[in-house]
């Protein structure tokens, strides 16, 4: 009888296994470039964004750009959304005025919360137009689902975003607004990036926010951003240029950016 030495076998395997990895990586080297490529992508993320241990109490202590990021507003706290003193306060008649929006626009709400906007500006886009209501909170969606139902409003559509991408679809909105949530998004850069992809060519996108130049709006400091800063921020995307900024509003910066044409 033939004795066959079982470490033969163990050789073999290992080759076989060997050769397999080589194979896949020879078909399908696409995909180990791929992984390379999301790896090295989520590295870079991670070197935009720096953690310390000493920051305000209404912060979350993770800083972009020297700028902490708030925590953001709970549902629970969407009673304040509909106060009835923000009409005053913060007077958005004079802000949907400035946005200029025209009947048969699509327009996307992000961090729609209550839909306080969203049912404003459906009146606006009309029925051939088109709100996007975008927020993390399936809570916040629910509220605008029940709301929208109840007063027959049938143009806006409801969309469970992400912390890092609002889940929009690629060229396709004329307008996304911004009202007091860009300082709370924990990852601003990659938000940023996928809500320019949104963006149609020409497309605006349009920040609201309480303005850190003044000390005397009401409003705590991590909640409040300069000019300045957005248009830093900003600036690392260069198919945005800002347009204009506007002080109409009491409390509030309006500030912005157009999409570069093709």
């Amino acid at each position: 009888m033939r004795i066959v030495n079982p470490v033969y076998f163990y050789h073999k395997a290992v080759d076989m296994r060997i050769a397999t990895v080589l194979m896949l990586g020879l078909i399908f080297p696409s995909l180990s470039l791929a992984q390379d490529d999301k790896k090295n992508k989520e590295e870079k993320s991670q070197e935009r964004y720096e953690w310390r241990s000493r920051h305000d109490p209404n912060g979350i202590g993770k800083f972009y750009m020297d700028r902490e990021i708030a925590h953001v507003m709970g549902h629970a706290a969407a009673g304040w959304l509909e106060r009835k003193e923000r009409e005053e306060e913060e007077q958005p008649a004079k802000l949907l005025k400035a946005l200029n929006i025209k009947e048969g626009m699509v327009v996307a709400d992000i961090g729609a919360g209550s839909g306080f906007y969203s049912f404003r500006m459906s009146k606006l886009v009309g029925e051939k137009g088109k709100v996007l209501a975008v927020d993390i909170q399936q809570e916040m969606l629910d509220l605008i689902r029940d709301k929208a139902k109840g007063q027959g409003v049938k143009n806006i559509e409801l969309v469970l975003g992400a912390e890092k991408d609002p889940k929009l679809t690629a060229n396709t909105v004329d307008l996304i607004l911004l009202v007091d949530v860009y300082h709370e998004f924990e990852h601003p850069y990659e938000m940023t990036q996928k809500m320019v992809e949104a963006l149609k060519p020409g497309g605006k996108l349009v920040f609201v926010e309480f303005r850190k130049e003044d000390e005397n709006v009401p409003i705590k400091l991590v909640h409040k951003m300069t000019q300045k800063q957005v248009i830093k921020e900003m600036a690392e995307f260069k198919e945005l240029k800002h347009e204009s900024t506007s002080d109409v509003l009491p409390w509030q910066h309006i500030i912005f950016f157009v999409k570069g044409k093709k």
